[in-house]
């Protein structure tokens, strides 16, 4: 799908009538009580999130690199307060959400390298908020993340670490998926270990399992969750090659976390940000590029994605 095809799949959602048909849909789903009143109320702050998002989106086409991070990061914080409407009927019920809801080093060190710098999640702010009512997970505070340790969750970006494998494909034909053997180097886990550790990712995904000769085969009904990622420039499904704490996060929060930084370096760290884009003298270089590439691509479909029932 392309960067146009993501807003003409939108276009619907800029109708009063179906927008608000949708929110009650939504929120009846979830047995909130005032589903009717609630639609009528949020449907055009919905519709205004999508179009302002859109809107950061597109410019971010054009601009330089310099300031696409801040660009892409306000436009994909609109998609997402849009998809939070849409589950979230009382949202923003509290000021308290309003706020990012992440951290990072506000001086940056000497030698600074963007792959070891960390974000930190707080108590409250946007982040942990539509991480529980988006994804339900649990509490989230205090949890860091490198940024390097979230840049190797995202597949499109395996051409800027050609060193390292962090991925593998995953076989799909007629409805089935197949994920080799191999993945078994990577999570030190024996075939039938492995086998349970599959069964609890996917849930009430899964509708059968069985080791074959040199691969798991399964069935899975919905689109596969984490820690299964999507490939979107090849439409590909791929398994991470080895076990971390970080491939159970949702697309949405790691590109979500990967923009704050980026945003917050772009508008302070000038200096450094500046001198990485002229010199190009360490891996971060290629890496942030390519990252942003995607996701001025991968955000909107994303939340695409999730507002049609699909992540």
């Amino acid at each position: 799908m392309s960067f146009m095809d993501q807003w003409d799949h939108l276009i619907l959602f800029q109708s009063a009538e179906y927008t608000q048909r949708y929110l009650k849909a939504r929120y009846e789903a979830s047995d909130f009580s005032q589903s009717a009143a609630k639609s009528y109320e949020n449907c055009y702050a919905f519709m205004y999130y999508l179009e302002h998002g859109e809107a950061y989106y597109r410019q971010a086409v054009q601009a330089p690199v310099s300031i696409q991070p801040v660009l892409i990061f306000y436009g994909f914080i609109h998609l997402l307060k849009a998809c939070l409407l849409s589950c979230d009927p009382l949202y923003p019920e509290t000021t308290s959400v309003l706020a990012h809801g992440v951290t990072s080093r506000k001086k940056k060190k000497q030698n600074y390298r963007f792959g070891e710098d960390e974000v930190k999640i707080q108590k409250t702010g946007l982040c942990g908020h539509f991480a529980h009512k988006m994804f339900g997970l649990g509490p989230l505070e205090g949890n860091k993340y490198t940024m390097q340790s979230l840049l190797r969750q995202i597949p499109e970006l395996e051409t800027a670490f050609p060193r390292r494998k962090y991925f593998l494909p995953v076989e799909e034909k007629n409805g089935k998926y197949r994920l080799p053997f191999a993945v078994l180097d990577g999570y030190h886990m024996t075939a039938g270990r492995f086998s349970q550790y599959l069964s609890e990712k996917l849930q009430d995904r899964l509708l059968e399992m069985e080791a074959e000769e040199d691969a798991f085969s399964f069935s899975a009904r919905g689109c596969l969750p984490p820690p299964f990622r999507y490939h979107f420039f090849t439409n590909q499904i791929y398994f991470p090659y080895k076990l971390q704490p970080e491939n159970d996060l949702p697309d949405i929060l790691v590109h979500y976390l990967l923009l704050y930084n980026l945003s917050m370096i772009s508008r302070y760290e000038t200096e450094w940000w500046a001198e990485l884009l002229k010199n190009r003298e360490t891996i971060d270089f290629p890496a942030i590029r390519l990252f942003l590439q995607t996701a001025i691509e991968k955000g909107p479909f994303l939340c695409l994605q999730f507002l049609n029932g699909r992540q």
